[in-house]
């Protein structure tokens, strides 16, 4: 192994000309370049496909991978874009073919299996895309996409107990394949289940979990029915698992929900307000507003600078549970939708976006503004 540090030889204390360093130091690029280079282009096409797979190009994205491939036809990598490539091509054939190069090289790879998988879902070959994504999730039992994938096979080939088994394992890997499951048609065959029924509490539990307290709010994010999710939080209640109060919303009142204490403590919760105030001790109305308010008049700022960075961050106010994401979410519904897309498109596009749209942003934050002043007079009065 080469040392960093090594000493100079005997060589390299001996004078040069400045031609004998010219000499050398060309040589020792020529050789650098020569190794680096077959890696470098096929790196510089990847990247360049991959930007044609994100404009919607894909005959183009497939022609530079192949391209791509000539230079080291056993790139994974490249194989696997290739053939996601295909897929969305509806070139299922093409597909497969690419992915049984993969398993030449790799024979374990999860995610090609789990893809392969995907083919012949779409061929609506079921029984071959529950056997692709078993051996995925035998390369790797933690890989939660294929033990979800495993699941919808497994409805859709009416083994209903065997699916709910497969989807609460998926859901004990990422919770968000609960949330998944609740709009999903696959599990048409499965949904009047009760094993069902428990998986639309955890969804629930984990949005109470995660700061989202009213029924409105449990609703947007969790996609469940009103119906489905007043039944799973009246299960929760009997079963301990969360409490109901109320707080005041101006001259009403609205039930809130929470965990219950030792609910809480075991799986933990967000925590709501700037000081890590809970909901049992929430701030009253006209603080929220307050809070509201303030983060208005800071976006704003930041819009009408041009500051991406700061705009993102501040947005993060008005779409987080635990500072203002809830009540956007009670009051402002659509808004609250909005000033996520634009956070998006902000990540995405930077500033020629905040350019384009600065107009339509400031005015949607002027109605927030007249509205929130309008709701802290009552408040006061």
């Amino acid at each position: 192994m080469r040392k960093l540090f090594s000493k100079k030889s005997e060589e390299q204390d001996t004078p040069k000309t400045k031609e004998q360093d010219k000499s050398k130091l060309g040589e020792k690029v020529g050789k650098e370049t020569s190794l680096v280079n077959p890696d470098y282009n096929r790196m510089k096409l990847f990247k360049k496909g991959i930007n044609l797979m994100a404009d919607e190009k894909l005959e183009e994205a497939v022609v530079v991978f192949e391209e791509a491939l000539r230079i080291d036809p056993e790139n994974i990598e490249t194989l696997m874009k290739l053939g996601y490539a295909r897929f969305h091509l509806d070139d299922h054939g093409e597909a497969l073919r690419v992915y049984d190069r993969i398993f030449d090289i790799d024979i374990a790879n999860p995610e090609a299996w789990n893809l392969k998988g995907l083919v012949h879902y779409e061929q609506k070959k079921y029984a071959k895309a529950l056997d692709a994504v078993e051996k995925a999730i035998e390369s790797d039992p933690t890989y939660g996409m294929a033990q979800y994938n495993k699941a919808c096979f497994l409805s859709l080939l009416n083994q209903v107990p065997e699916s709910l088994e497969a989807l609460k394992r998926a859901i004990e890997i990422d919770v968000k394949n609960a949330r998944r499951s609740i709009r999903d048609n696959d599990f048409r065959n499965v949904r009047i289940e009760e094993g069902f029924k428990r998986i639309q509490e955890v969804v629930v539990l984990e949005s109470i979990r995660q700061g989202y307290h009213t029924i409105g709010a449990i609703v947007w994010t969790t996609f469940l029915d009103r119906v489905d999710a007043e039944k799973a939080l009246k299960k929760l209640i009997e079963k301990g698992l969360i409490i109901q109060n109320e707080k005041r919303d101006g001259l009403s009142k609205i039930p809130i929900y929470d965990l219950a204490a030792n609910i809480a403590d075991k799986i933990g919760k967000e925590k709501k307000g700037l000081f890590g105030i809970t909901r049992k001790t929430l701030p009253r109305p006209i603080k929220n507003l307050k809070q509201l308010s303030q983060a208005v008049q800071s976006v704003r700022e930041s819009i009408e600078g041009k500051d991406v960075e700061k705009t993102m961050e501040v947005f993060e106010e008005f779409i987080d549970p635990s500072k203002s994401g809830e009540q956007m979410i009670e009051n402002f519904f659509d808004e609250h939708r909005e000033i996520r897309l634009w956070k998006i498109r902000l990540k995405d596009r930077g500033e020629d976006y905040l350019t384009e749209n600065q107009d339509k942003m400031l005015e949607l934050f002027e109605h927030i503004e007249i509205t929130v002043t309008k709701k802290l007079r009552n408040e006061i009065s």
